[in-house]
């Protein structure tokens, strides 16, 4: 059932009127997403004709905008993810691990997203490598997936790692080490390890130059008052927790489906849009038994959602250790040997969209909506708008 109000909707409404009276703080990423997310499955982009072979029934289906950050393009992106995990995955407990930056570090994050975002990737993977290499915990090179999120329940920049990390790894001798049941590593050594991994990794990206800072930031600019903001911060806990093993791995590819591709915020939890203002429910985990709606107005709400959208061609999912791009393949297939298991066999690959859609929805396109019968293209529209560059990564 599609959702009375969508963030498509909103931007219709309202993005002309943003757009203007933000020029000069947009982005051209920011401006982009708009323009996807406002054309998609609208005549701007084109699509096409069907009709039914039995009943004559006609409708038209038009493009989608493909964009990462819409919340309506994730679905089919989000099931051939998962599809693809399936056959990776291990007969293992899979532990889920979050790193979280401190506020003062989420506001450095906010003005050079790429920078301090891939920092926050590689203290996360460096602290999981080491801690897990160390005899006295596994000794062993795990994997590990690690998916960013930047957003809270109320739209406010909140920027973490959700990792799924196996519960066990390969010995430099090359045996499968199993962590100990229930148990991944010590949570307190990961924090102070990631602690002053990232904080090295910040200091060395402001020295070489690629830190900017804006605003109320500006004075971060001079190093003396850089090193002094970031001294605090090497005395507070950094939050990292390791959550109890996923019950088995189905469970993993049910939790992945959940957080992999989400977006600042699902059409789902939209309620209204009245008299300039937008409300929509949110949870705050301090009190997670009582349901609150928030209302914010129009301005604000676009204002949060596009806090949330990532630099051009930046990876939001990645892999580290065994699991990474580079080797995964061979490094699989040496673990299943060590655990003596086959990989699963490989489903046939789609040669269209629409065998793409049935293999991973069990649904056809074909299929009449109103009859049953066969649905086919009786014509193409043509796209009313020059097309504009997608960023699907």
């Amino acid at each position: 059932m599609q959702p009375a109000l969508e963030v498509a909707d909103i931007l219709r409404h309202h993005g002309a009127a943003y757009r203007a009276a933000e020029a000069d703080s947009l982005s051209n990423t920011q401006r982009r997403v708009m323009a996807a997310i406002e054309a998609c499955r609208t005549a701007t982009l084109g699509g096409h004709v069907e009709r039914c072979e039995d009943c004559g029934e006609t409708r038209i289906a038009y493009n989608s905008c493909r964009n990462r950050h819409c919340p309506k393009c994730q679905g089919l992106a989000r099931a051939q993810w998962l599809a693809d995990r399936h056959a990776e995955l291990l007969p293992v407990p899979y532990f889920h691990v979050v790193f979280t930056m401190p506020a003062p570090i989420a506001a450095i994050a906010l003005q050079n997203k790429a920078v301090v975002y891939d920092i926050l990737f590689k203290a996360a993977a460096d602290t999981t490598r080491v801690i897990a290499a160390d005899p006295r915990h596994l000794g062993a090179e795990v994997g590990m997936i690690a998916v960013l999120h930047t957003w809270g329940q109320n739209l406010f920049h909140h920027p973490h790692l959700h990792c799924i990390v196996p519960g066990g790894g390969l010995s430099p001798e090359g045996r499968w080490v199993t962590c100990r049941h229930g148990f991944f590593v010590s949570v307190r050594g990961l924090s102070r390890l990631y602690r002053r991994l990232f904080l090295e990794r910040l200091l060395a990206a402001f020295h070489a130059g690629r830190l900017n800072f804006f605003g109320e930031l500006t004075g971060l600019t001079v190093p003396a008052a850089f090193t002094a903001h970031l001294r605090p911060l090497r005395e507070v806990n950094w939050v990292v927790y390791a959550k109890r093993p996923f019950a088995d791995p189905q469970h993993v590819l049910n939790y992945l489906g959940r957080y992999t591709h989400r977006v600042a915020i699902a059409n789902s939890r939209l309620i209204n849009l009245s008299d300039g203002q937008v409300r929509f429910r949110w949870k705050d985990y301090r009190q997670p038994a009582r349901p609150k709606v928030m209302t914010l107005d129009v301005g604000e709400f676009i204002r949060r959602f596009l806090l949330h959208v990532l630099p051009d061609g930046f990876r939001r999912i990645r892999h580290f250790g065994f699991l990474a791009n580079t080797h995964r393949r061979s490094k699989l297939a040496m673990i299943r040997n060590l655990l003596q298991i086959t990989a699963p066999d490989a489903a046939p690959k789609p040669t269209n969209y629409r065998e793409q859609y049935a293999q991973l929805t069990g649904r056809s396109l074909d299929i009449c909506p109103t009859c049953g019968g066969h649905m086919v293209e009786i014509a193409v529209l043509n796209p009313t708008l020059r097309p504009f560059r997608c960023d699907t990564s």
